[in-house]
């Protein structure tokens, strides 16, 4: 989710300069591979696609779409870890009342399906995902057992900034209170409060000229009013009782102790927390007071961390202060120390505040990596400022995890971004490449869903995770649940084994995990016709060294002498003379030739091609 109001200095008081603590510096064994599949729409086998279409006329997939076959294709693809999103229950225009679950009123309900992002119950899944509805939670407790039969890690969204606008716990275990059940609703602000409120005002539905609740469909519950009294916060920060349209009018923003000043009413950490590890950070929280909020989501996470899930992923995470996450991520790590807990943030000045004192242990690498990348493919932008990122983030560089394609992101396919699956090939090597980070893939990625079809609520160009709809690429190769790629097409198949190569090279590779040397100004400077569209460096540890070039050019094929610079040749302890290099995704060779101590490679590197060299032994 993006695009937000918030709290005035609600996340900023600790400025981190050049501290580096241990775990902010420390190499991974191996890289690490998530694939993010959004729950729902992954074994979808209809193909109907009408705009706000029903479950029955447009179908749905469960998690018992999730066969051993699905999972261990996954895994082959070259994943270590599934992001499963939109697992917890959120509010959808469905009836389930047979099931003790009330209907939601689509006034306030985003497309047919509803958001994942509007939780109506952290204590339950989503109803829609289920073969047996009575039977939910077992349906996903059997899905963790079978992810993890299958070797691959668990991942599930906590959204801690805002729930559904009508939140039900049902599913509370013993003794735990809903979220506002306790509140004084008589004023905006109080620190145990688990809502802000505008007292002795109702909530009005926002109105729009161009949108209609269900596409304008007949509905008893649509009649634009919702019974909220006094009115909450909008979940993205709006103060307004009549949120506008544009605003996350679906859900409801939780109070973290920040009062609406944006001063915080909780303890501070202790400056030096930043050098801390999760122990010391669980200690300090031990015996503090805070707000009811913190409690309650930190039980949630926990409840979870028991049911087997390995991780979390948390949106709009800057959004929240990051006392908090200090609070819940030790508290998490204390039972799990290897749980994988990854964030939402797009603020780069904020980036070492949430990995140090919120000990979270990825971040997006949106604003800075991402949008380059997407600048570079749409000739708004040269390669070249690659190098300073990665200059910028030297020290927290295996923190900032990278993707091409997610949830709220246009399709790397699509015509908004790359334009074709062929132009994004670069991209994901240098993305997957570059750094010690994670990788991310969103399914269908890797057959190039290009995002075409409209669900409903929302614009083509993104899967939708608003309404009932299939996937056609990645339908083609799920095959009607045979999970084997039989209905790809040839350019589809070649693809998705160009995505299968990467991705497991970057498992297996050891430089990936070592140093980063950028070799892109040096070429620049002293390479005749070195196209701009090229970017190159290399990566080694140990005894594997790699020379890495992206062609993001789509019409120019690219023929160089590529330089290796001296020191790096001292740093490999390289002998004048020729020596052997073989191509890692499909083979080809290569001789780097060092002569005076100083490298040199005759290279053809075609349009929207990546050569990964490796020096042989």
């Amino acid at each position: 989710m993006k695009t937000f109001l918030t709290l005035a200095a609600a996340a900023v008081t600790l400025s981190v300069g050049a501290q580096t603590s241990a775990s902010m510096t420390e190499k991974p064994e191996q890289k690490t591979v998530v694939y993010q599949v959004f729950t729902r729409l992954f074994g979808n086998t209809n193909t109907t696609n009408k705009p706000w279409g029903t479950i029955e006329e447009n179908g749905v997939g469960k998690f018992n779409d999730f066969t051993d076959k699905a999972l261990s294709e996954i895994k082959k693809l070259g994943v270590t870890h599934i992001w499963y999103t939109g697992v917890p229950h959120h509010a959808v225009v469905r009836d389930y009342t047979a099931f003790g679950i009330s209907n939601d009123d689509p006034d306030v309900v985003k497309g047919r399906a509803g958001s994942p992002y509007a939780v109506k119950d952290y204590y339950s899944v989503d109803p829609d995902m289920a073969v047996d509805v009575a039977r939910r939670n077992e349906e996903f407790d059997a899905l963790i057992a079978r992810t993890h039969k299958a070797g691959l890690k668990v991942i599930i969204d906590i959204i801690p900034n805002h729930i559904a606008r009508r939140y039900e716990g049902r599913n509370n275990p013993v003794g735990v209170r809903d979220f506002g059940a306790d509140d004084d609703t008589s004023v905006e602000y109080r620190r145990d409060n688990d809502f802000y409120y505008i007292p002795g005002v109702p909530f009005e539905v926002p109105t729009s000229d161009s949108y209609r609740p269900l596409g304008g469909e007949a509905n008893p519950l649509v009649d634009g009013r919702f019974n909220e009294n006094p009115a909450k916060w909008t979940g993205n920060g709006s103060r307004l009782a009549k949120p506008n349209i544009d605003d996350w009018y679906e859900t409801v923003k939780i109070n973290y102790g920040i009062r609406p000043d944006g001063s915080k009413d909780f303890p501070s950490l202790p400056a030096d927390f930043d050098r801390q590890d999760y122990r010391t950070h669980a200690a300090f929280w031990k015996d503090k007071d805070v707000p009811s909020s913190w409690k309650k989501f930190r039980d949630i996470a926990l409840y979870w961390i028991g049911k087997g899930v390995d991780g979390f992923r948390y949106d709009m995470a800057e959004m929240v202060p990051y006392e908090f996450w200090s609070y819940m991520n030790s508290s998490i790590k204390m039972k799990n120390p290897n749980a994988f807990l990854m964030a939402e943030v797009y603020n780069p000045q904020e980036y070492r505040n949430y990995l140090r004192y919120g000990l979270m242990d990825y971040l997006y690498d949106k604003v800075e990596f991402y949008d380059t990348l997407k600048a570079v493919i749409q000739g708004k932008a040269l390669p070249d400022g690659l190098s300073d990122i990665q200059k910028r983030n030297a020290d927290i560089e295996h923190h900032m995890l990278h993707f091409l394609d997610n949830h709220d992101e246009q399709r790397l396919a699509s015509a908004d971004f790359a334009g074709t699956p062929e132009k994004g090939k670069p991209l994901m090597v240098v993305s997957a490449t570059i750094s010690t980070s994670p990788t991310m893939v969103y399914f269908g990625q890797e057959v190039g869903e290009p995002g075409h079809e409209k669900g409903g609520f929302g614009n083509p160009t993104r899967t939708s995770i608003f309404d009932y709809v299939g996937v056609p690429h990645h339908q083609r190769w799920m095959n009607g649940g045979k999970f084997d790629g039989g209905q790809l097409s040839e350019k589809e198949k070649d693809l998705r084994d160009f995505y299968k190569k990467l991705l497991n090279f970057t498992l297996s590779s050891k430089a990936l995990t070592g140093a980063f040397r950028e070799i892109q100004g040096h070429n620049r400077a002293h390479t005749a016709d070195y196209d701009p569209g090229l970017y190159s460096y290399v990566r080694w540890a140990g005894e594997e060294r790699l020379i890495i070039v992206a062609n993001f050019s789509w019409l120019t094929t690219s023929r160089i002498e590529l330089r290796i610079p001296a020191d790096i040749i001292r740093e490999w302890g390289l002998a004048d003379g020729t020596h052997k290099l073989k191509e890692q995704l499909y083979g080809g060779a290569a001789r780097l030739v060092v002569r005076n101590g100083e490298g040199t490679v005759s290279l053809e590197v075609a349009p929207s091609e990546s050569l990964i060299l490796k020096l042989l032994p």
